[in-house]
């Protein structure tokens, strides 16, 4: 399916200026009609999701640039790419695991401050 730049718009809810970012930095490269206007494709589509999901998760701008360099190669990147997730994978992981820590320390923050309640009521 084919989608105008304004129905690409609202079925990533990216604004129109961010997918025109987007194409300027050679994250995304629509096609052009006979009026050579912007045309997306359903696999523009799952691109759109993979680079939010990309963002979302904290990759930097630069490496999902060099991530869609990548792919625009075609399948002589697919090594590089899966090294590139990898990489980034780890990253996560140690993301989870410090904020898992964080959340460790405000659960016996949260758990003093109910102890000193109850005990406060006990002693009214």
């Amino acid at each position: 399916m084919q989608y105008s730049i304004g129905e690409f718009s609202k079925l990533t809810n990216l604004g129109i200026h961010t997918l025109r970012y987007y194409e300027q930095e050679g994250l995304i490269l629509p096609e052009r009609n006979k009026s050579n206007r912007r045309c997306y494709s359903d696999n523009d589509l799952l691109w759109i999701e993979f680079i939010k999901r990309l963002k979302d998760t904290g990759m930097a701008i630069k490496d999902i640039q060099q991530y869609a360099k990548l792919r625009a190669k075609g399948s002589s990147t697919l090594k590089q790419r899966k090294e590139m997730l990898i990489e980034h994978r780890k990253s996560l992981i140690a993301q989870i695991t410090q904020l898992c820590e964080h959340k460790t320390k405000l659960d016996e923050k949260i758990d003093f401050y109910q102890q000193e309640i109850e005990c406060m009521a006990k002693n009214g």
